[in-house]
C-alpha cells in the first residue's frame, strides 16, 4: 500500500520545500494539499466537523504554487490536490495550471476535485450553490477539451471555449475518453456521486475513509456498469488517522493507496508525526 500524506500548509507551518524533502527521503509516496481561497468572517455555513472552524482554514497556501515548489525539489514524490474547488476557478486558467504542473513534474500530479461546503466562500466567486455540481462537471469537460491533442471546441451549459492551441499538454497519457492527469472526485458516498465518478474520473477520494465496506462495492458496481475497466478504479481514503487494523481493512477491500493526515504545525511537530507514521511504510 502506498502511503501519502496531506496537510494544511499555511504561512505558519513547515514549508513545502522542507516537507517535500522529508517525505521523499523517508519513503512516503505523495503529498496532497487542500484549498480555500478565503474564509468570509460573516460565515453562516457550519463547519462540517462541528465546533469552531480551525485557524488553518483561513491561512492555507495556494496548493498549485506550493506543489510546484515540492515538485522542483523531488523526483519521485507524487503531488495532488485534496481537493481543488473546481467551481471556484476559471476553467481555462485552471486547465493551464494543471497541465503545467503535470508537465513539469513528469506526470506526478493527481487532480482531486470537489464541490466544497462553504456557501459564503463560493458565493464570493459568483457560484450559485444549487448548481455547483453541474458547474464543476461543465468546467472539467471544458478543461479536457483544452488538454486534447488536437484543437477541440467545447460548448457547455456554463462556459465555452473555441478550438485552441493550448500547451503544454498534461504529461499523463489519455485513458480512453479521459485526458489530463489522474482525476479523483471527493464527496459523500451515493449513487449520484458514483455515477459521476464512473462517467468522468479515475476514482474516489473519500474523506476519513469511513463506511468503505459498503460503499466500495457499490462504486465498483457503478464503475463496471459504465463499461470501465475494473483494474482502472482508484479508491484513495483521504485525511486518515492511521492504525494497523484500519490499513489492513483497506487492503482487504483492494485499496492500494491511502493519504494520512499531518498536523498543520511547525516543522518539529510535523517531523515527529512522520516518525510515527513511518511504522506504516
Amino acid at each position: 500500500m502506498r502511503i501519502a500524506t496531506t496537510i494544511f500548509l499555511t504561512d505558519e507551518t513547515i514549508t513545502p520545500v522542507r516537507l517535500a524533502h522529508q517525505l521523499e527521503q523517508r519513503g512516503f509516496a505523495g503529498l496532497f494539499l487542500p484549498e480555500h481561497t478565503h474564509i468570509p468572517v460573516n460565515r453562516e455555513t457550519p463547519y462540517p466537523a462541528g465546533g469552531d472552524l480551525p485557524r488553518e482554514y483561513g491561512r492555507t497556501l495556494d496548493p498549485f504554487v506550493a506543489l510546484a515548489q515540492a515538485a522542483a525539489v523531488t523526483e519521485r514524490l507524487t503531488l495532488g490536490t485534496g481537493i481543488t474547488l473546481i467551481a471556484q476557478h476559471d476553467p481555462i486558467d485552471l486547465a493551464k495550471q494543471v497541465a503545467t504542473l503535470d508537465h513539469l513534474s513528469a506526470g506526478r500530479f493527481t487532480l482531486g476535485i470537489g464541490y466544497g461546503w462553504n456557501v459564503e466562500e463560493a458565493d464570493d466567486h459568483g457560484v450559485t450553490w444549487s448548481t455547483r455540481r453541474r458547474l464543476g462537471r461543465d468546467r472539467l469537460a471544458l478543461m479536457r477539451a483544452l488538454w486534447a491533442q488536437e484543437p477541440t471546441a467545447y460548448e457547455g451549459e456554463f462556459a465555452s471555449v473555441r478550438a485552441s492551441h493550448a500547451h503544454p499538454k498534461p504529461y499523463q497519457q489519455p485513458r480512453g475518453p479521459l485526458t489530463g492527469p489522474r482525476t479523483l472526485i471527493g464527496g459523500a458516498a451515493g449513487p449520484r456521486l458514483f455515477a459521476r465518478i464512473a462517467e468522468s474520473a479515475d476514482g474516489w477520494l473519500p474523506i476519513g475513509g469511513r463506511g468503505l465496506t459498503e460503499s466500495v462495492p457499490a462504486l465498483r458496481t457503478a464503475w463496471e456498469a459504465a463499461g470501465r475497466d475494473p483494474e482502472g478504479l482508484h479508491v484513495v481514503p483521504y485525511a486518515v488517522l492511521p492504525d494497523p487494523g484500519k490499513l489492513a481493512h483497506y487492503a482487504d477491500l483492494g485499496i492500494e493507496e491511502v493519504v494520512l493526515q499531518l498536523p498543520p504545525a511547525a516543522e518539529p511537530e510535523v517531523l515527529r508525526t512522520l516518525d510515527a507514521y513511518a511504522a506504516y511504510l
